[in-house]
């Protein structure tokens, strides 16, 4: 039914994700791009991962790190291609009939409204009806997941939601101590104790610092080792509800945020019935 409906995300982190693989349940063709070397922490739910592995399986769908040119057999194989394009160039040659900013930068790092019939964005940093169509909001609470049709999403507060048992000063939010390379002690989905060394932390001169776990928990998320770390910035998610099963499921806020995204796609379609990906760029 919606074959012919190609959509773009810009991104592949477990946001992203959570939109990909809600859209491609759906039966819409779906392409992501990323950067070489993806940010993404929550890698057991992303399909960022596959820029890293060649290919990588979030809840039964696949997908594959491809070449542009390789797009169109991946897309036959009911799989997601992942290219690496920072700019999302790919939008001109494949004229998508939706394209999806879902790079979660808290800014506008380049899509506007006329990059295809349909501009979705996600999160601040957007205004409805000025950079894109629709703008989906990504704050956790009683809008979360609701489609803007004019104005803007809620702010970014930079402060993570309050932890069950833990109160609001705890955050799960794991941060490089030093600038340098992140080696790893725990895998993404391990228990951790408090105080246990979760990764060690190479500095540029060679000195090495410890990131340790603030409480008991499960690690949801760790940056990939390949990836270069600046001081202070986010690298790790510790979980205290300590069920390893949530480093591999979609989140109830990825689930809620593609909920949205489907809702715009629809309400496009059903306003713009006879809309095909080659109409839009005549």
């Amino acid at each position: 039914m919606f074959s012919d409906q190609l959509v773009l995300i810009k991104g592949g982190g477990d946001l992203a994700t959570g939109i990909g693989w809600r859209l491609h349940r759906c039966g819409f063709p779906v392409v992501m791009t990323e950067i070489a070397l993806p940010l993404t922490v929550r890698r057991g739910v992303a399909f960022a991962q596959a820029v890293f592995d060649g290919e990588t399986t979030v809840e039964g769908i696949r997908a594959r790190h491809c070449a542009a040119a390789h797009v169109p057999d991946v897309l036959a194989a009911h799989e997601i291609p992942v290219v690496i394009d920072p700019t999302a160039a790919l939008a001109a040659e494949l004229a998508p009939t939706v394209l999806v900013d879902a790079v979660m930068a808290k800014r506008n790092t380049g899509t506007t409204i006329d990059d295809a019939p349909l501009v979705v964005a996600i999160g601040p940093g957007f205004s409805a009806g000025i950079d894109c169509h629709y703008v989906v909001e990504t704050h956790r609470g009683h809008t979360l997941g609701r489609v803007i049709a004019q104005g803007t999403a809620i702010p970014d507060t930079a402060i993570p939601g309050a932890l069950p048992g833990l109160g609001v000063d705890a955050t799960r939010v794991l941060r490089a101590p030093v600038t340098g390379r992140l080696y790893p002690h725990v895998q993404i989905g391990g228990l951790v104790a408090k105080g246990e060394i979760i990764a060690d932390c190479r500095a540029e001169d060679g000195t090495v610092s410890a990131l340790t776990a603030p409480f008991d928990g499960v690690l949801r998320g760790l940056v990939h080792s390949s990836v270069p770390v600046t001081v202070g910035m986010k690298i790790g998610d510790l979980d205290p509800r300590a069920e390893p099963v949530h480093a591999w499921t979609i989140s109830d806020k990825s689930l809620a945020i593609g909920g949205g995204v489907l809702e715009a796609i629809l309400q496009h379609l059903s306003q713009n019935p006879t809309m095909d990906r080659d109409e839009a760029f005549l």
